[in-house]
Parts: C-alpha cells; structure tokens; sequence
C-alpha cells in the first residue's frame, strides 16, 4: 500500500466506473484525517496540497513532505497531488520533492495560452514521469475570477486533451467551489457527453457543495476524481467550536484538536463510502 504514483488509484477506477476521493489540506490534523478516513473505509485517497495552502504555510517543502510521509505509512494507498498550481516554478518544486501529480491552473489564461502553457507543462511532467491534470471551462467560486454559469464543451475538451497531452481533465458540469451548502446541480448529460467524447478521466472540482446522491450518479455518467474541500473545512471547524463551547477553559489544542480531526476522519470515510 502506501505512497503510489495517482495512476495506479485513478486509472482503475475510470475502468471500472468508479470513484476517486482526492481531499483538500490545509493543516496536519487534515492529512491525518485523510488517510484515517481512507483506511476506516478500506478506499485509496489523494492528499491535494493546493497552491493556495502553500501560501499559507509559506512554502510547499514542510506541509509537501509531511504528506509524503503520511501516505509512506499508511495502510491503503495514498497519492499526493498539487492542486490548482498557476506557478511553473512551484510545479518544479512540487517534482523536486518528490510529489508526482500535479494539476496545472492555466484557467485565468485566453484558450490559445492556456493550451500552450498546458502542453508544455504537461510535456516536461511526464518527462519526469509525473501525472498532470488540467482544467477547462471556468469552475465557480475561486476567488471570484470563474463564472459560475460556464460549462465545458466536450468537443472542445477532447481536442484540449489531443493538444497538450494532460492525463486527466477538470471540467465545468455546475459544481463551484467553496460552496457551503450542498445545493449544487450538475448536469448529467453533459457528464456523459464529455465521458463519451474525452479520453481521459474526469475530474470534478467544487464536490463539497454536491449531495451525496448527486456525486454517485455523476460518477456513474462518466465523473473519476472528486475533489473534496470546503466540507471538510467545515466538518473540522464546527468540532472545533462544539468542543471549546463545552469547554471554554481549554488551551491545550490538542483537546479539540483531535475530535475534530476524528469527525473529518468519519466524514471522509462516509465520503468515500459513497463515490469509491
């Protein structure tokens, strides 16, 4: 088990009309979380370090290798994966430590740029035997710079994917992200279109703002990856809030710290119960 290439969990799963559960981190206790909700489920996992998470930190090198070390020990398989990277210069970072899968942001790019930049990143990650994912048409939510209305058109997607080479494709279907109600509606024909049309596994991006019901039938119309977020955030701070509510003269962090990194842990867990 343990740390594997993100071939070896998502390429199966696309066979198999399965899902992929890929979980955002922001702090250690998420990792953690993760991969012990992985395990409670007996399912693989991707820890996605996001580029704004390395912002956060200050550097990728510390949370990255943390990560790295997490899958190591874990009982079923763990990939690590940059998530929405726009920097060329961390994705070569993000290699050097040895992370090898990686999704490329080229979204804030026009088409012809967002290609070209694609394809050549794509080019230089397979190079080094790196997994590369790329997005096409604006996914909501992020930073206010998508358009929550756009949907990705599945021709277009199959000649994106002809013309950079990416090995998996984030597309539009109505999620969005940092949706903190589940009230998101995809559409389902689209997922099948672009199932149909694009050689290559779907990702779904925004999936915390999805019910449960909602993510197991995009799955069976054609969606892979699942990448999962904004709910665990929200799982983590509402145990954090219960506990010192109970218990206000807590300073040992550790005290609430673990109950929420419990209740993550059961949510992913019942998460991936569903997709995977």
């Amino acid at each position: 088990m343990a740390l594997v290439p993100p071939g070896e969990i998502i390429r199966p799963a696309a066979a198999a009309g399965r899902g992929v559960g890929a979980f955002n981190v922001i702090q250690l206790e998420l990792a953690e979380a993760i991969v012990a909700g992985g395990e409670q489920a007996g399912r693989p996992v991707l820890l996605q370090i996001s580029q704004n998470c390395v912002k956060y930190h200050g550097a990728l090198a510390p949370i990255a290798q943390a990560c790295l070390a997490l899958a190591r020990a874990a009982a079923v398989p763990v990939a690590v994966h940059l998530d929405h990277a726009e920097s060329a210069e961390l994705i070569w970072q993000a290699l050097d430590l040895g992370l090898d899968s990686i999704m490329y942001d080229g979204s804030k790019l026009d088409d012809q740029a967002n290609r070209a930049a694609t394809a050549a990143i794509a080019a230089q990650c397979h190079a080094r035997g790196a997994w590369l994912e790329a997005e096409l048409g604006e996914i909501g939510g992020k930073d206010g710079v998508h358009a929550p209305g756009a949907r990705t058109d599945p021709a277009q997607a199959a000649q994106f994917v002809a013309d950079t080479g990416v090995d998996s494709l984030a597309v539009a279907v109505g999620s969005s992200h940092a949706m903190k109600q589940r009230t998101a509606q995809l559409d389902f024909e689209l997922i099948a279109a672009l199932h149909a049309a694009v050689p290559v596994p779907l990702v779904l991006h925004g999936s915390s703002g999805v019910p449960d019901a909602d993510l197991a039938r995009g799955i069976g119309a054609g969606l892979t990856k699942i990448n999962i977020a904004t709910l665990l955030s929200q799982t983590f701070t509402a145990a954090v809030r219960t506990g010192l509510a109970a218990a206000p003269e807590l300073v040992d962090t550790r005290r609430y710290f673990a109950p929420a990194r419990q209740a993550v842990a059961s949510a992913v867990a019942g998460l991936l119960r569903v997709i995977a």
